[in-house]
């Protein structure tokens, strides 16, 4: 009888404690490798909060988190690249990653849907971001509201007051390139669009090799304009710089995905996939939506008033295959053709 009552009390206990489980099942790590600014890095810290998940994040450069993945392919360290897959790196280092396809997936636009099996698109990159000073601006004798797009940059009084990145050397550099080349000919990615960037390249400053001298440079009045990126012209609005404008482009502004992948081999796989699901989620995407990027899901609006709607702007969309597989020819048209406009 005392045998009985014990089992029946052991059960109860565990019927007990199974139903005062939190509604949110966790624990365990997540190791992340990530390019990511601090903003969406925080987004995952809120989900580890969320799930009691211990988040370890290491933040270096895209090209860095690559090679440690592959260096560390006999004994995966990370379970999660977060950022930095774009189309390319997808099909350039599949072999690294895991196949999965986070649930939900299939209620993103279709445009932004996972690539191969392993890259989830979880925010979108404005590549198109024109951002002036409006102190040089007024010392040059412009009008910063005749200022709308790619054709505005060649004005001649802006010679030697723009800057960019080297698009065979920086992604951000590169998206600029294939945005320009999308819209600023007859056709996406034609002959004129190409006559169209010599002429801009003519009218350059010079190739900065950080994209962060970019955006700075322009804020603290060392250039009147800058190619740069949304994120972090949004970012400079949002702490309150009021000497800036941010322009997207009249002939067509490109938003790209972003992408996140999980380590071939992670220790922490569950974890892993738990992230990515709950990454795309509308709580997810509600949380990016809470940074200076934007949600994959396009119905979910940023909450920063800093942020124009899409509605509100020119929308172009880039053929990224096409642009993964000219690649390495335009990059090198673009280098030959800068270094004819600027020899040394």
């Amino acid at each position: 009888m005392k045998r009985l009552l014990t089992i029946f009390m052991a059960l109860m206990l565990v019927l007990t404690m199974t139903a005062c489980k939190p509604e949110e099942e966790g624990g365990g790590t997540l190791v992340i490798y990530s390019p990511n600014t601090d903003a969406l890095v925080d987004v995952a810290y809120t989900f580890g909060e969320k799930f009691g998940i211990s988040i370890e994040v290491q933040s270096m450069g895209t090209g860095e988190c690559l090679e440690k993945i592959v260096a560390e392919t006999e004994n995966p360290q990370a379970d999660i690249l977060y950022g930095g897959m774009n189309y390319a790196n997808a099909i350039n280092y599949a072999d690294y990653f895991e196949q999965y396809v986070a649930k939900g997936d299939d209620k993103l636009p279709e445009a932004y849907r996972n690539i191969n099996g392993v890259s989830t698109h979880y925010c979108l990159d404005g590549s198109a971001a024109l951002l002036i000073n409006l102190d040089v601006f007024a010392e040059l004798g412009l009008d910063p509201e005749e200022f709308k797009g790619y054709n505005d940059l060649l004005n001649p009084a802006l010679k030697g007051k723009i800057a960019m990145g080297n698009p065979a050397a920086s992604s951000s550099a590169w998206a600029e390139l294939t945005n320009m080349l999308l819209v600023m000919g007859d056709e996406p990615y034609d002959e004129k669009a190409w006559e169209w960037v010599g002429k801009f390249i003519d009218n350059l400053t010079g190739i900065l090799s950080s994209s962060s001298a970019i955006w700075k440079g322009v804020a603290n009045g060392e250039y009147a304009v800058g190619v740069s990126y949304e994120d972090p012209c949004v970012s400079l609005l949002v702490d309150g710089a009021t000497n800036v404008k941010l322009v997207y482009p009249e002939e067509g502004a490109v938003w790209l995905p972003a992408g996140v992948a999980i380590v071939k081999n992670a220790p922490n796989m569950e974890n892993a996939k738990k992230f990515i699901d709950w990454l795309i989620s509308d709580e997810g995407q509600a949380e990016i939506a809470k940074t200076t990027a934007r949600p994959v899901n396009t119905s979910i609006a940023n909450t920063t008033d800093k942020m124009i709607p899409f509605d509100q702007i020119n929308i172009a969309y880039e053929d990224i295959p096409y642009c993964g597989e000219n690649k390495v020819d335009w990059q090198a048209r673009w280098e030959q053709m800068y270094n004819e406009a600027h020899p040394e």
